[in-house]
């Protein structure tokens, strides 16, 4: 007698072999047979004809370290297939938090009507398992936090480096994947690569992996790359790039260069590997448009230089270097504001904003970030379709959503978030296995299940196999898609038929099923 019992499926494992027909049978939280089951009994007997089976999706790059605490359904994610997802990352984790760091952290969590009630990686896990979530969640340990508890935004002394040492080993032993670097974010822009390779060293003693989000993604691309394989090579483990791209059309053709430093690396031992979301725009903060420079001194000190004239000028005057072309504008735009002042930019270009302004860009921009005190985020529309492709082919590269779990209501529906929020996994299922052909159904299923997993060193999940965790995920492969837009973002995907975390469905006839069986995966 079976909890569930799955019958008539089409079984795609994870492993990338081909798919072949059968039924699964689960116990408790375990697949406990596979194969002819067909006069098996179950409490519940699900008729899979015509529908795929496949492992619990994995999103290996998010960032719902807060979201997951203001709504535990994380519908936008399970309504995908998402099973299990990777926080922290882009060296922002939920710890440690400490000094300044814990009070500028304290704004993230106040629009989700959250208080800041730990310091501590292990005391926030025990959290999200008081509060309960529908999916697995894991987590990196992010460098900014090292260093915004620690150091600020100066080099660190020997004494502030043993200190970060001492709270990612701590952090390490509370379960963490991992050390995650944010490098055009401060404090991370400011650190130098002896400073990673440092705790590199020490995540190493663990285990552990590292991943970053480089330096730069762009006109120094390569350079961040050859520092990302340095840091793993000197420290010993595994390198993860995250959201490998070409950002700026001028640098598309640098992506055949990408390639050969990443296998190049791989084939002197080196483990290299990369993750993508499955879209040609980008999203992240609105002050990103500004150098680096701007953001020294903390969040004070970047709205005073926005607010002073001379200042003002001469960031008008590198911005303007770095993005000459009047339609630069049209391909910024803004995502989500903290006012309501200013909500109906939402949406809306920098171009647009400008005019509405009646200001020049640069202008519009500085003065949109003063009001919004920085907490803005927008959307980039920079990259290339055909590099996109050619990323998703390389057989080391996984699909990461680089997104929050968020629900088309409650308190995580805010701003316009990047479609990649409610639709990555149907979008790579659909458009680039059913529609272009880019992938085969199970290399697809292969880059967002098994391998994933095999990077985290998750044994039991991301595969079908006796024994595993029953995280699963029962599809339409010819009716699966996304519907979530640009202007449209809260959107479920259609063709998710039924989603199963640790033995219970959490989506069933593609719907919500509220249950929240979900744990928190300590490395």
């Amino acid at each position: 007698m079976f909890d569930i019992l799955i019958k008539d499926a089409r079984i795609i494992d994870g492993s990338g072999s081909p798919a072949f027909e059968g039924s699964i049978g689960i116990k408790g939280e375990r697949i406990a047979a596979i194969g002819d089951l067909f006069e098996s009994q179950a409490r519940t007997v699900i008729d899979a004809n015509g529908l795929a089976v496949s492992p619990g999706f994995i999103d290996i790059h998010a960032h719902s370290e807060f979201t997951l605490l203001a709504d535990p359904r994380g519908e936008g994610k399970v309504m995908q297939g998402v099973t299990t997802e990777v926080s922290g990352n882009c060296g922002l984790s939920a710890g440690p938090l400490y000094g300044d760091y814990f009070e500028r952290r304290k704004g993230d969590l106040k629009e989700l009507g959250l208080e800041l009630s730990w310091h501590d990686l292990d005391e926030y896990f025990d959290l999200v398992e008081t509060v309960g979530t529908s999916l697995n969640f894991a987590s990196l340990i992010g460098h900014g936090n090292l260093r915004g508890s620690v150091v600020g935004y100066g080099k660190p002394t020997k004494e502030e480096m043993e200190k970060m040492k001492s709270l990612l080993r701590d952090s390490m032993k509370a379960g963490g994947f991992g050390l995650s670097s944010g490098l055009i974010y401060p404090p991370g822009v400011y650190s130098e690569t002896e400073e990673l390779v440092e705790l590199a060293k020490v995540v190493k003693e663990f285990g552990g992996i590292y991943a970053s989000h480089m330096r730069s993604e762009g006109d120094k691309l390569l350079e961040a790359i050859s520092e990302a394989i340095r840091i793993g090579e000197e420290s010993g483990i595994p390198v993860q790039i995250s959201h490998l791209k070409t950002g700026g059309e001028r640098n598309w053709h640098k992506l055949e260069g990408a390639f050969e430093l990443i296998e190049a690396a791989r084939e002197r031992g080196i483990d290299v590997t990369a993750d993508r979301y499955p879209y040609a725009a980008s999203s992240t903060d609105l002050d990103a448009i500004l150098p680096s420079w701007a953001y020294e001194g903390g969040v004070e000190a970047e709205l005073k230089r926005l607010s002073d004239p001379e200042t003002r000028e001469k960031l008008k005057k590198e911005i303007l270097t770095q993005h000459p072309k009047d339609d630069y504008w049209e391909t910024v735009m803004v995502a989500a504001v903290d006012t309501e002042k200013n909500r109906g930019f939402e949406g809306k270009t920098m171009a647009e904003v400008a005019r509405e302004m009646k200001k020049e860009p640069c202008d519009a921009l500085f003065d949109l970030l003063l009001e919004e005190k920085l907490r803005v985020s927008a959307i980039y529309f920079s990259m290339s379709e055909e590099n996109l492709r050619r990323i998703l082919q390389r057989p080391y590269v996984m699909v990461g959503s680089d997104s929050s779990a968020r629900a088309i209501n409650g308190p995580t529906r805010l701003g316009k978030p990047h479609p990649r929020t409610f639709g990555s996994f149907p979008r790579v299922l659909s458009k680039f296995v059913r529609e272009e052909k880019v992938l085969t159904l199970e290399d697809a299923v292969r880059k967002i299940t098994s391998l994933p997993a095999q990077r985290l060193g998750l044994k039991d999940r991301g595969v079908i196999k006796n024994g595993a965790f029953a995280d699963l995920v029962i599809f339409n492969p010819d009716r699966v898609h996304d519907t979530a837009s640009y202007t449209e973002p809260y959107a479920y995907p259609m063709g998710i038929r039924h989603v199963i975390v640790n033995g219970t469905f959490v989506v069933r006839d593609g719907a919500h099923t509220g249950a929240i069986p979900g744990k928190v995966l300590r490395k």
